[in-house]
């Protein structure tokens, strides 16, 4: 039996996710080129009030607090991914990969053809853990101008463009 839950997030949680956003940026420190550059500019609460009241965003909760969420975006038939952080203290427990299976289920369920994000490709609890979770790499951001436009604005506050990827994974 698990330690935690997930849910949809509530108004009231969004004062809460800029930390756990800023906690698990820290990781970022330990990265070769990306120390001070990923992961230190949370999403302000506001934002993140916004996205939840599109009705996609979800919560995990463990021992009565929030320990990470996974904020969306709806765009026409896709579901994006904007922010998806679990609080360092409680990752390896499986947190992140319930998270996303139950957005999933939930934009499956919703009636979206696929979930889309920005991530880094070479980061092993970015790209490759979504590779895992069936996201496939974009190669040709061309057919795809909301996520190359993501990516030039994420370049434009300093990520790294060749460090940068939009993935997708299709809902059958």
């Amino acid at each position: 039996m698990s330690d935690f839950s997930i849910r949809l997030a509530r108004l009231a949680d969004a004062e809460a996710l800029p930390a756990i956003e800023r906690a698990a940026g820290e990781l970022f420190q330990t990265v070769e080129g990306l120390a001070g550059v990923a992961g230190m500019h949370a999403i302000p609460a506001e934002e993140q009030r916004r996205m939840i009241r599109k009705g996609h965003s979800l919560i995990a909760e463990s021992e009565g607090g929030i320990v990470g969420f996974l904020s969306t975006e709806p765009f026409d038939r896709e579901l994006h991914i904007r922010e998806f952080s679990v609080h360092p203290e409680h990752q390896g427990r499986g947190i992140g990969s319930v998270l996303l299976r139950a957005v999933a289920i939930d934009a499956h369920n919703s009636g979206f053809r696929a979930i889309t994000l920005t991530t880094f490709g070479d980061v092993p609890w970015n790209g490759p853990f979504y590779a895992r979770h069936g996201f496939e790499t974009i190669s040709d951001l061309d057919a795809h101008p909301r996520l190359a436009a993501d990516i030039e604005t994420e370049v434009e506050h300093g990520l790294p463009r060749d460090r940068r990827i939009a993935m997708i994974k299709f809902l059958v």
